[in-house]
Protein backbone atom coordinates (compact mmCIF):
# COMPACT_ATOMS: atom_id res chain seq x y z
CA UNK A 1 0.00 0.00 0.00
CA UNK A 2 2.98 2.26 0.63
CA UNK A 3 3.90 1.75 -2.55
CA UNK A 4 0.48 2.65 -4.61
CA UNK A 5 0.55 5.74 -1.95
CA UNK A 6 3.88 6.69 -3.70
CA UNK A 7 3.77 5.13 -7.43
CA UNK A 8 0.30 4.88 -7.96
CA UNK A 9 -0.23 8.93 -8.75
CA UNK A 10 1.74 8.18 -12.26
CA UNK A 11 -1.97 7.30 -13.49
CA UNK A 12 -3.19 10.49 -12.41
CA UNK A 13 -0.27 12.75 -13.24
CA UNK A 14 0.10 15.69 -15.94
CA UNK A 15 0.03 13.13 -18.87
CA UNK A 16 -2.68 10.71 -17.71
CA UNK A 17 -4.64 10.51 -20.22
CA UNK A 18 -1.59 8.73 -22.57
CA UNK A 19 -0.54 6.60 -19.63
CA UNK A 20 -4.44 5.73 -19.13
CA UNK A 21 -4.76 4.51 -22.96
CA UNK A 22 -1.61 2.74 -22.74
CA UNK A 23 -2.70 0.77 -19.50
CA UNK A 24 -5.76 -0.23 -21.60
CA UNK A 25 -4.12 -1.31 -24.50
CA UNK A 26 -1.50 -3.22 -22.61
CA UNK A 27 -4.25 -4.95 -20.92
CA UNK A 28 -6.43 -5.48 -24.20
CA UNK A 29 -3.09 -6.68 -25.82
CA UNK A 30 -2.84 -9.61 -22.92
CA UNK A 31 -5.89 -10.26 -23.14
CA UNK A 32 -5.84 -11.35 -27.40
CA UNK A 33 -2.67 -12.91 -26.45
CA UNK A 34 -4.46 -15.62 -24.32
CA UNK A 35 -7.24 -15.91 -26.99
CA UNK A 36 -4.50 -16.68 -29.55
CA UNK A 37 -3.43 -19.22 -27.06
CA UNK A 38 -6.75 -20.83 -27.16
CA UNK A 39 -6.88 -20.11 -31.18
CA UNK A 40 -3.93 -22.22 -31.35
CA UNK A 41 -4.69 -25.13 -29.27
CA UNK A 42 -8.01 -24.66 -31.25
CA UNK A 43 -6.29 -24.85 -34.62
CA UNK A 44 -4.62 -28.15 -33.19
CA UNK A 45 -7.24 -30.07 -32.51
CA UNK A 46 -8.51 -29.39 -35.93
CA UNK A 47 -5.21 -30.13 -37.58
CA UNK A 48 -4.94 -33.38 -35.92
CA UNK A 49 -8.77 -34.23 -36.85
CA UNK A 50 -8.09 -33.68 -40.62
CA UNK A 51 -5.01 -36.01 -40.10
CA UNK A 52 -6.82 -38.52 -38.16
CA UNK A 53 -9.41 -38.27 -41.01
CA UNK A 54 -6.51 -38.20 -44.17
CA UNK A 55 -8.76 -34.79 -45.55
CA UNK A 56 -6.19 -33.21 -47.42
CA UNK A 57 -9.10 -30.55 -47.77
CA UNK A 58 -9.17 -29.71 -44.07
CA UNK A 59 -5.04 -30.15 -44.17
CA UNK A 60 -5.41 -26.99 -46.84
CA UNK A 61 -7.36 -24.86 -44.25
CA UNK A 62 -5.67 -25.45 -41.33
CA UNK A 63 -2.10 -23.82 -43.19
CA UNK A 64 -4.04 -20.91 -44.29
CA UNK A 65 -5.37 -20.33 -40.57
CA UNK A 66 -1.85 -21.31 -39.53
CA UNK A 67 -0.81 -17.97 -41.52
CA UNK A 68 -3.36 -15.72 -40.54
CA UNK A 69 -2.52 -17.05 -36.59
CA UNK A 70 1.13 -16.27 -37.80
CA UNK A 71 0.57 -12.81 -38.52
CA UNK A 72 -1.56 -12.27 -35.96
CA UNK A 73 0.84 -13.19 -33.01
CA UNK A 74 3.42 -11.27 -34.98
CA UNK A 75 1.58 -8.54 -34.76
CA UNK A 76 0.27 -8.51 -31.06
CA UNK A 77 3.49 -9.84 -29.58
CA UNK A 78 5.51 -6.82 -30.96
CA UNK A 79 3.46 -4.16 -30.03
CA UNK A 80 2.64 -5.61 -26.35
CA UNK A 81 6.25 -5.36 -26.13
CA UNK A 82 6.55 -1.83 -27.11
CA UNK A 83 3.62 -0.29 -25.11
CA UNK A 84 4.62 -2.55 -21.76
CA UNK A 85 8.33 -1.11 -21.95
CA UNK A 86 7.35 2.55 -22.96
CA UNK A 87 4.70 1.89 -20.15
CA UNK A 88 7.64 0.94 -17.88
CA UNK A 89 10.18 3.50 -18.85
CA UNK A 90 7.49 6.60 -18.17
CA UNK A 91 6.89 5.20 -15.00
CA UNK A 92 10.38 4.84 -13.64
CA UNK A 93 10.86 8.21 -15.07
CA UNK A 94 8.31 9.31 -13.72
CA UNK A 95 9.23 8.19 -10.09
CA UNK A 96 12.82 8.66 -10.67
CA UNK A 97 12.06 12.40 -11.19
CA UNK A 98 9.61 12.46 -7.98
CA UNK A 99 12.21 10.51 -5.32
CA UNK A 100 14.65 12.65 -7.36
CA UNK A 101 13.29 16.27 -6.27
CA UNK A 102 12.56 15.10 -2.51
CA UNK A 103 16.65 14.67 -1.98
CA UNK A 104 18.31 16.85 -4.40
CA UNK A 105 15.82 19.94 -3.05
CA UNK A 106 17.28 22.93 -0.62
CA UNK A 107 19.98 20.56 0.41
CA UNK A 108 18.11 17.42 1.74
CA UNK A 109 20.68 15.12 0.40
CA UNK A 110 23.21 16.36 2.57
CA UNK A 111 20.87 16.83 5.79
CA UNK A 112 19.19 13.48 5.34
CA UNK A 113 22.73 11.74 6.15
CA UNK A 114 23.00 13.45 9.28
CA UNK A 115 19.32 12.15 10.99
CA UNK A 116 18.30 8.60 12.56
CA UNK A 117 15.50 7.42 10.44
CA UNK A 118 15.03 4.73 8.32
CA UNK A 119 17.59 3.16 6.23
CA UNK A 120 18.86 5.30 3.52
CA UNK A 121 22.12 4.54 2.71
CA UNK A 122 23.12 4.36 -0.88
CA UNK A 123 20.70 6.91 -2.00
CA UNK A 124 22.05 6.56 -5.33
CA UNK A 125 21.90 2.58 -6.06
CA UNK A 126 18.30 3.55 -4.38
CA UNK A 127 17.08 5.38 -7.54
CA UNK A 128 19.17 4.48 -10.06
CA UNK A 129 18.57 0.69 -9.84
CA UNK A 130 15.74 0.10 -7.12
CA UNK A 131 13.51 2.27 -8.81
CA UNK A 132 14.21 0.93 -12.18
CA UNK A 133 13.51 -2.74 -10.40
CA UNK A 134 10.60 -1.65 -8.13
CA UNK A 135 8.48 -0.17 -11.39
CA UNK A 136 9.79 -2.02 -14.22
CA UNK A 137 9.23 -5.43 -12.56
CA UNK A 138 6.04 -4.19 -11.25
CA UNK A 139 4.39 -3.84 -14.70
CA UNK A 140 6.13 -7.37 -15.66
CA UNK A 141 4.92 -8.91 -12.87
CA UNK A 142 1.90 -8.20 -13.30
CA UNK A 143 1.37 -8.52 -16.62
CA UNK A 144 2.81 -12.19 -16.07
CA UNK A 145 -0.25 -12.77 -13.11
CA UNK A 146 -3.09 -11.15 -15.06
CA UNK A 147 -2.32 -13.61 -18.35
CA UNK A 148 -1.59 -16.50 -15.78
CA UNK A 149 -4.79 -15.91 -14.35
CA UNK A 150 -6.68 -15.61 -17.97
CA UNK A 151 -4.92 -18.48 -19.21
CA UNK A 152 -5.98 -20.64 -16.11
CA UNK A 153 -10.11 -18.93 -16.43
CA UNK A 154 -9.78 -20.67 -20.21
CA UNK A 155 -8.01 -23.80 -20.01
CA UNK A 156 -9.42 -25.19 -17.28
CA UNK A 157 -12.81 -24.72 -18.84
CA UNK A 158 -11.16 -26.43 -22.41
CA UNK A 159 -10.21 -29.46 -19.58
CA UNK A 160 -13.02 -29.88 -17.91
CA UNK A 161 -14.98 -30.36 -20.74
CA UNK A 162 -12.25 -32.72 -22.67
CA UNK A 163 -12.09 -34.69 -19.40
CA UNK A 164 -15.99 -35.56 -19.22
CA UNK A 165 -16.41 -37.69 -16.33
CA UNK A 166 -14.44 -40.80 -15.30
CA UNK A 167 -16.09 -43.81 -13.12
CA UNK A 168 -13.34 -45.40 -10.84
CA UNK A 169 -13.71 -48.90 -9.52
CA UNK A 170 -11.92 -49.41 -6.37
CA UNK A 171 -13.37 -52.62 -5.62
CA UNK A 172 -15.74 -51.76 -2.90
CA UNK A 173 -17.16 -48.66 -4.35
CA UNK A 174 -17.08 -46.82 -7.07
CA UNK A 175 -15.19 -43.22 -7.97
CA UNK A 176 -16.75 -41.13 -10.09
CA UNK A 177 -14.43 -37.54 -11.10
CA UNK A 178 -15.71 -35.03 -12.99
CA UNK A 179 -13.01 -33.10 -14.91
CA UNK A 180 -10.55 -35.33 -14.03
CA UNK A 181 -7.41 -33.57 -16.15
CA UNK A 182 -8.13 -30.19 -14.34
CA UNK A 183 -7.41 -32.23 -10.81
CA UNK A 184 -4.33 -34.17 -12.05
CA UNK A 185 -3.22 -30.56 -13.60
CA UNK A 186 -3.33 -29.12 -10.16
CA UNK A 187 -1.87 -32.01 -8.36
CA UNK A 188 1.15 -31.89 -11.10
CA UNK A 189 1.42 -28.05 -10.55
CA UNK A 190 1.36 -28.05 -6.82
CA UNK A 191 3.64 -31.09 -6.39
CA UNK A 192 5.96 -29.74 -9.47
CA UNK A 193 6.20 -26.37 -7.51
CA UNK A 194 7.09 -27.48 -4.12
CA UNK A 195 9.85 -29.77 -5.52
CA UNK A 196 11.33 -26.99 -7.32
CA UNK A 197 11.13 -24.43 -4.81
CA UNK A 198 12.96 -26.80 -2.30
CA UNK A 199 15.47 -27.70 -4.98
CA UNK A 200 15.95 -24.31 -6.06
CA UNK A 201 16.71 -22.85 -2.26
CA UNK A 202 20.22 -23.96 -2.46
CA UNK A 203 20.65 -22.17 -5.59
CA UNK A 204 19.13 -18.83 -4.57
CA UNK A 205 21.74 -19.27 -1.74
CA UNK A 206 24.64 -20.09 -3.90
CA UNK A 207 23.87 -17.43 -6.08
CA UNK A 208 23.83 -14.72 -3.46
CA UNK A 209 27.03 -16.23 -2.15
CA UNK A 210 28.33 -15.19 -5.84
CA UNK A 211 27.19 -11.90 -6.11
CA UNK A 212 28.91 -10.68 -2.96
CA UNK A 213 32.05 -12.39 -3.64
CA UNK A 214 32.10 -11.11 -6.80
CA UNK A 215 31.01 -7.14 -5.50
CA UNK A 216 33.95 -7.84 -3.06
CA UNK A 217 36.07 -8.18 -6.13
CA UNK A 218 35.43 -5.77 -8.03
CA UNK A 219 35.19 -3.36 -5.31
CA UNK A 220 38.93 -4.16 -4.51
CA UNK A 221 39.87 -4.10 -8.16
CA UNK A 222 38.54 -0.02 -8.28
CA UNK A 223 39.99 0.77 -4.61
CA UNK A 224 43.24 -0.64 -5.94
CA UNK A 225 42.93 1.54 -9.13
CA UNK A 226 41.91 4.32 -7.49
CA UNK A 227 45.32 4.37 -5.02
CA UNK A 228 47.65 2.97 -7.47
CA UNK A 229 49.98 5.36 -6.74
CA UNK A 230 50.03 5.10 -3.21
CA UNK A 231 50.61 1.23 -3.19
CA UNK A 232 53.26 1.88 -6.09
CA UNK A 233 55.30 4.35 -3.62
CA UNK A 234 55.24 1.89 -0.89
CA UNK A 235 55.66 -1.23 -3.30
CA UNK A 236 52.60 -2.78 -2.03
CA UNK A 237 51.90 -4.52 -5.54
CA UNK A 238 53.02 -8.09 -3.94
CA UNK A 239 50.82 -7.91 -1.28
CA UNK A 240 47.91 -5.98 -3.05
CA UNK A 241 47.65 -9.03 -5.69
CA UNK A 242 47.73 -11.78 -2.85
CA UNK A 243 44.83 -9.94 -1.41
CA UNK A 244 43.36 -9.88 -5.04
CA UNK A 245 44.27 -13.84 -5.70
CA UNK A 246 42.60 -14.42 -2.35
CA UNK A 247 39.50 -12.44 -3.00
CA UNK A 248 39.30 -14.34 -6.27
CA UNK A 249 39.77 -17.85 -4.90
CA UNK A 250 36.20 -17.07 -2.88
CA UNK A 251 34.91 -16.21 -6.32
CA UNK A 252 36.01 -19.70 -7.44
CA UNK A 253 34.86 -21.57 -4.46
CA UNK A 254 31.53 -19.44 -4.76
CA UNK A 255 31.29 -20.53 -8.76
CA UNK A 256 32.15 -24.62 -7.34
CA UNK A 257 28.94 -24.26 -4.49
CA UNK A 258 26.46 -22.31 -7.45
CA UNK A 259 27.87 -25.38 -10.17
CA UNK A 260 26.49 -28.11 -7.69
CA UNK A 261 23.23 -26.48 -6.68
CA UNK A 262 22.09 -26.12 -10.55
CA UNK A 263 23.59 -29.50 -11.64
CA UNK A 264 20.93 -30.45 -8.88
CA UNK A 265 17.84 -28.02 -10.53
CA UNK A 266 19.02 -29.10 -13.81
CA UNK A 267 18.21 -32.61 -13.00
CA UNK A 268 14.82 -31.87 -11.67
CA UNK A 269 14.20 -29.49 -14.53
CA UNK A 270 15.48 -31.95 -17.52
CA UNK A 271 13.26 -34.70 -16.15
CA UNK A 272 10.11 -32.15 -15.42
CA UNK A 273 10.32 -31.19 -19.07
CA UNK A 274 10.44 -34.72 -20.63
CA UNK A 275 7.66 -35.41 -17.98
CA UNK A 276 5.57 -32.13 -18.53
CA UNK A 277 5.36 -33.59 -22.21
CA UNK A 278 4.54 -37.30 -21.61
CA UNK A 279 2.32 -36.86 -18.58
CA UNK A 280 -0.76 -35.33 -20.07
CA UNK A 281 -0.92 -37.81 -22.74
CA UNK A 282 -0.60 -40.41 -21.16
CA UNK A 283 -3.56 -39.16 -18.80
CA UNK A 284 -5.84 -38.25 -22.07
CA UNK A 285 -4.95 -41.76 -23.60
CA UNK A 286 -7.09 -43.89 -22.75
CA UNK A 287 -10.22 -41.80 -23.18
CA UNK A 288 -8.22 -41.90 -27.14
CA UNK A 289 -7.99 -45.43 -27.05
CA UNK A 290 -11.64 -46.07 -25.75
CA UNK A 291 -12.74 -43.85 -28.97
CA UNK A 292 -14.05 -41.11 -26.36
CA UNK A 293 -12.37 -38.42 -27.55
CA UNK A 294 -10.34 -38.01 -31.04
CA UNK A 295 -7.01 -36.88 -31.49
CA UNK A 296 -7.72 -33.58 -32.01
CA UNK A 297 -9.54 -33.32 -29.02
CA UNK A 298 -6.24 -35.48 -27.32
CA UNK A 299 -3.74 -33.14 -28.36
CA UNK A 300 -6.12 -30.21 -27.37
CA UNK A 301 -6.33 -31.75 -24.42
CA UNK A 302 -2.37 -32.02 -23.86
CA UNK A 303 -1.93 -28.21 -24.26
CA UNK A 304 -4.57 -26.87 -22.36
CA UNK A 305 -2.78 -29.09 -19.34
CA UNK A 306 0.54 -27.56 -20.12
CA UNK A 307 -0.96 -24.09 -20.17
CA UNK A 308 -2.59 -24.42 -16.84
CA UNK A 309 -0.14 -26.70 -15.31
CA UNK A 310 2.19 -23.29 -16.33
CA UNK A 311 -0.55 -20.71 -15.11
CA UNK A 312 -0.72 -22.48 -12.12
CA UNK A 313 3.02 -22.22 -11.22
CA UNK A 314 2.84 -18.84 -11.26
CA UNK A 315 4.11 -17.93 -7.49
CA UNK A 316 6.95 -20.58 -7.50
CA UNK A 317 7.43 -19.72 -10.75
CA UNK A 318 8.26 -15.90 -9.92
CA UNK A 319 8.92 -15.89 -6.00
CA UNK A 320 12.43 -14.77 -6.47
CA UNK A 321 11.41 -12.03 -9.32
CA UNK A 322 9.09 -10.89 -6.54
CA UNK A 323 11.32 -11.24 -3.28
CA UNK A 324 13.51 -8.95 -5.64
CA UNK A 325 11.11 -6.44 -6.51
CA UNK A 326 9.82 -6.30 -2.55
CA UNK A 327 13.00 -5.58 -2.01
CA UNK A 328 13.73 -3.11 -4.22
CA UNK A 329 10.17 -1.63 -3.42
CA UNK A 330 11.37 -1.29 0.59
CA UNK A 331 14.61 0.56 -0.40
CA UNK A 332 13.24 3.01 -2.03
CA UNK A 333 10.15 3.42 0.79
CA UNK A 334 12.43 3.69 3.41
CA UNK A 335 14.61 6.68 1.49
CA UNK A 336 11.62 8.45 1.02
CA UNK A 337 10.51 8.22 4.37
CA UNK A 338 13.91 9.34 5.56
CA UNK A 339 13.07 12.63 3.61
CA UNK A 340 10.04 12.54 4.87
CA UNK A 341 10.88 12.48 9.12
CA UNK A 342 13.31 14.87 7.61
CA UNK A 343 10.94 17.51 6.54
CA UNK A 344 8.51 16.88 9.38
CA UNK A 345 11.74 17.57 11.53
CA UNK A 346 12.85 20.65 10.35
CA UNK A 347 9.13 22.19 9.48
CA UNK A 348 7.99 21.21 13.53
CA UNK A 349 8.00 24.43 15.66
CA UNK A 350 11.20 24.10 17.64
CA UNK A 351 13.05 26.21 19.79
CA UNK A 352 16.55 24.39 18.86
CA UNK A 353 16.54 25.56 15.51
CA UNK A 354 18.26 28.39 13.76
CA UNK A 355 16.33 30.54 12.42
CA UNK A 356 17.60 31.32 8.77
CA UNK A 357 15.43 34.79 7.63
CA UNK A 358 15.85 37.15 4.38
CA UNK A 359 16.27 41.04 5.32
CA UNK A 360 16.08 44.53 3.53
CA UNK A 361 19.11 44.94 5.35
CA UNK A 362 22.64 44.77 3.51
CA UNK A 363 24.96 42.67 6.16
CA UNK A 364 24.79 39.57 7.93
CA UNK A 365 23.80 39.31 10.38
CA UNK A 366 24.05 36.84 13.82
CA UNK A 367 21.81 36.78 16.33
CA UNK A 368 22.63 34.79 19.70
CA UNK A 369 23.69 32.44 17.25
CA UNK A 370 24.12 28.37 19.16
CA UNK A 371 25.65 25.99 16.84
CA UNK A 372 24.95 22.24 18.52
CA UNK A 373 26.43 18.85 17.18
CA UNK A 374 22.95 16.44 16.47
CA UNK A 375 23.07 15.19 20.28
CA UNK A 376 22.49 18.59 20.80
CA UNK A 377 25.92 19.13 22.36
CA UNK A 378 26.82 22.48 22.09
CA UNK A 379 29.83 23.32 19.88
CA UNK A 380 29.23 27.39 19.76
CA UNK A 381 27.48 29.67 22.00
CA UNK A 382 26.04 33.04 22.08
CA UNK A 383 27.19 33.84 18.66
CA UNK A 384 27.09 37.94 17.54
CA UNK A 385 28.58 39.33 14.63
CA UNK A 386 27.74 41.36 12.23
CA UNK A 387 29.53 41.26 8.55
CA UNK A 388 29.34 44.41 6.27
CA UNK A 389 29.30 44.91 2.42
CA UNK A 390 32.91 44.64 1.36
CA UNK A 391 34.59 43.90 4.34
CA UNK A 392 37.18 40.86 4.54
CA UNK A 393 36.94 38.76 8.22
CA UNK A 394 39.07 35.84 9.09
CA UNK A 395 37.13 33.04 11.19
CA UNK A 396 40.26 31.28 13.36
CA UNK A 397 39.94 28.25 15.21
CA UNK A 398 38.44 24.81 15.38
CA UNK A 399 37.62 24.23 11.73
CA UNK A 400 34.68 21.87 12.61
CA UNK A 401 32.99 24.69 14.19
CA UNK A 402 33.78 27.22 11.09
CA UNK A 403 32.43 24.46 8.72
CA UNK A 404 29.08 24.15 10.78
CA UNK A 405 28.92 28.02 10.52
CA UNK A 406 29.29 27.98 7.19
CA UNK A 407 26.44 25.39 6.50
CA UNK A 408 23.93 27.23 8.83
CA UNK A 409 24.48 30.27 6.37
CA UNK A 410 24.00 27.91 3.34
CA UNK A 411 20.88 26.45 5.26
CA UNK A 412 21.85 22.74 5.63
CA UNK A 413 22.58 23.14 9.24
CA UNK A 414 19.72 23.95 11.27
CA UNK A 415 20.58 22.02 14.54
CA UNK A 416 20.84 24.82 17.13
CA UNK A 417 19.75 28.16 18.27
CA UNK A 418 19.50 31.97 17.03
CA UNK A 419 18.83 33.91 13.73
CA UNK A 420 21.28 34.29 11.00
CA UNK A 421 20.02 37.60 9.04
CA UNK A 422 20.66 37.21 5.28
CA UNK A 423 21.12 40.27 2.71
CA UNK A 424 18.09 40.58 0.61
CA UNK A 425 18.35 39.25 -3.15
CA UNK A 426 22.95 38.63 -2.36
CA UNK A 427 23.88 35.37 -3.34
CA UNK A 428 26.04 33.51 -1.14
CA UNK A 429 29.14 31.47 -3.06
CA UNK A 430 30.25 28.86 -0.57
CA UNK A 431 33.76 27.05 -1.69
CA UNK A 432 34.28 24.14 -0.02
CA UNK A 433 37.89 22.51 0.78
CA UNK A 434 37.53 20.96 -2.10
CA UNK A 435 35.05 22.13 -4.98
CA UNK A 436 32.62 19.85 -6.94
CA UNK A 437 34.24 18.86 -10.67
CA UNK A 438 31.40 16.63 -12.15
CA UNK A 439 32.85 13.78 -14.82
CA UNK A 440 32.54 15.59 -18.37
CA UNK A 441 34.35 18.11 -20.01
CA UNK A 442 37.01 20.40 -17.59
CA UNK A 443 34.77 23.38 -19.33
CA UNK A 444 31.76 21.80 -17.77
CA UNK A 445 33.77 21.63 -14.83
CA UNK A 446 34.69 25.07 -14.35
CA UNK A 447 31.60 26.45 -15.44
CA UNK A 448 29.61 24.34 -12.86
CA UNK A 449 26.93 24.44 -12.04
CA UNK A 450 26.48 27.09 -15.24
CA UNK A 451 25.90 26.08 -18.61
CA UNK A 452 29.47 26.90 -20.70
CA UNK A 453 27.10 28.34 -23.22
CA UNK A 454 26.26 31.04 -21.24
CA UNK A 455 30.11 31.71 -20.27
CA UNK A 456 32.24 33.80 -22.55
CA UNK A 457 34.74 31.68 -23.66
CA UNK A 458 37.43 34.80 -23.76
CA UNK A 459 37.22 35.47 -20.09
CA UNK A 460 37.54 31.56 -19.77
CA UNK A 461 40.73 31.58 -20.65
CA UNK A 462 42.01 35.15 -19.07
CA UNK A 463 40.99 33.35 -15.72
CA UNK A 464 42.25 29.63 -16.37
CA UNK A 465 45.68 31.78 -17.06
CA UNK A 466 45.28 34.17 -14.38
CA UNK A 467 44.98 31.43 -11.69
CA UNK A 468 47.93 29.24 -12.47
CA UNK A 469 46.07 26.56 -15.10
CA UNK A 470 47.05 28.17 -18.66
CA UNK A 471 48.47 24.49 -19.05
CA UNK A 472 44.85 23.11 -19.09
CA UNK A 473 43.50 25.93 -21.50
CA UNK A 474 44.30 23.25 -24.15
CA UNK A 475 42.39 20.40 -22.21
CA UNK A 476 39.24 22.52 -21.68
CA UNK A 477 37.13 20.24 -24.30
CA UNK A 478 38.99 17.18 -22.76
CA UNK A 479 36.37 14.93 -21.12
CA UNK A 480 37.56 13.22 -17.63
CA UNK A 481 36.62 12.78 -13.86
CA UNK A 482 38.61 15.30 -12.70
CA UNK A 483 38.09 15.24 -9.27
CA UNK A 484 40.50 11.61 -9.54
CA UNK A 485 42.78 13.02 -12.72
CA UNK A 486 43.57 16.47 -10.83
CA UNK A 487 45.68 16.88 -7.83
CA UNK A 488 44.35 18.93 -5.03
CA UNK A 489 46.47 21.63 -5.68
CA UNK A 490 45.02 22.04 -9.37
CA UNK A 491 41.38 21.46 -7.61
CA UNK A 492 41.19 24.16 -5.68
CA UNK A 493 42.59 26.60 -8.44
CA UNK A 494 39.91 25.91 -10.25
CA UNK A 495 37.34 26.77 -7.28
CA UNK A 496 39.26 30.08 -8.13
CA UNK A 497 38.51 30.19 -11.77
CA UNK A 498 34.76 29.20 -10.68
CA UNK A 499 34.54 32.26 -8.20
CA UNK A 500 35.84 34.86 -10.78
CA UNK A 501 33.83 33.41 -13.16
CA UNK A 502 30.84 33.90 -10.88
CA UNK A 503 31.78 37.53 -9.76
CA UNK A 504 29.35 37.00 -6.63
CA UNK A 505 29.38 39.82 -4.20
CA UNK A 506 29.84 37.86 -0.59
CA UNK A 507 32.14 34.84 -0.93
CA UNK A 508 32.80 32.38 1.88
CA UNK A 509 35.97 30.49 1.58
CA UNK A 510 35.97 27.06 3.43
CA UNK A 511 39.82 26.26 4.08
CA UNK A 512 39.35 27.04 0.22
CA UNK A 513 43.41 27.26 -0.72
CA UNK A 514 44.96 25.46 2.15
CA UNK A 515 46.64 22.47 -0.23
CA UNK A 516 48.34 25.35 -1.86
CA UNK A 517 51.89 26.81 -0.91
CA UNK A 518 52.47 30.14 0.99
CA UNK A 519 53.29 31.91 -2.53
CA UNK A 520 50.45 30.01 -4.16
CA UNK A 521 47.91 30.96 -1.44
CA UNK A 522 48.62 34.35 -1.42
CA UNK A 523 48.96 34.78 -4.94
CA UNK A 524 45.01 33.41 -4.91
CA UNK A 525 43.70 36.27 -2.25
CA UNK A 526 45.47 38.59 -3.55
CA UNK A 527 43.75 37.81 -6.90
CA UNK A 528 40.11 37.57 -5.07
CA UNK A 529 40.73 41.21 -3.52
CA UNK A 530 41.83 42.47 -7.03
CA UNK A 531 39.48 40.84 -9.67
CA UNK A 532 36.19 41.30 -6.96
CA UNK A 533 37.42 44.76 -5.15
CA UNK A 534 34.06 45.10 -3.60
CA UNK A 535 32.92 41.19 -2.90
CA UNK A 536 32.74 40.39 0.63
CA UNK A 537 35.06 37.77 2.25
CA UNK A 538 34.29 35.29 4.70
CA UNK A 539 37.15 33.03 5.33
CA UNK A 540 37.63 30.76 7.93
CA UNK A 541 41.37 29.31 8.13
CA UNK A 542 44.21 29.22 10.61
CA UNK A 543 47.38 29.44 7.95
CA UNK A 544 48.80 32.89 8.58
CA UNK A 545 49.33 33.68 5.12
CA UNK A 546 45.25 34.29 5.13
CA UNK A 547 45.86 37.52 7.48
CA UNK A 548 47.01 40.26 5.43
CA UNK A 549 44.19 39.81 3.24
CA UNK A 550 41.59 40.44 6.11
CA UNK A 551 40.65 43.48 7.80
CA UNK A 552 39.36 41.53 11.19
CA UNK A 553 39.62 38.45 12.68
CA UNK A 554 37.41 36.55 14.80
CA UNK A 555 37.86 33.35 17.09
CA UNK A 556 35.97 30.55 16.71
CA UNK A 557 35.66 27.87 19.95
CA UNK A 558 35.21 24.39 19.89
Amino acid sequence: MQFIRLAGPFWCSENRVKIRLQTLLLIALTVMQMMLAVIITEWSAALFDALEQHSMSGLLKEMALLALIFAASMAVTVNHLKIKRRLQVDWRAWLTERVTGLWMREGRHYQVTHIQSAEHDNPDGRIAEDIRIATEEAIALSHSLFYSLLLIASFTTILWDISGTVTLDVGLFSLTIHGYLVWAAIIYAVSASFLGWRIGQPLTQATDARQTVEANFRFDLATARENSQAIALIYGESTQRKHLQGLFGDIVEAFHRQTRAMSNIMLFTSGYSVLSMAFPVLMSAPRYILGSISLGSLMQSVQAFQQTTSALSWPVDNMSAVAQWRASVERVLSLVKALDDLEQELSRPDPYRIALERTDQPSLRFHNLCLAKLDRKVCMAAFNEDIRPGEHVLMEGDTATAAKLFKAVAGLWPWGEGRIELPDNEPMFFMPPRPYLPTGTLRDAVCYPDDPIDVDQNELQQIMELVGLAELIGQLDRVESWDTALPREQQQRLGVARLLLKKPKWILLQESLDSLSPNGESDMYRLICQQLPNATLLTTSNQPTAEPFHERRIALGS
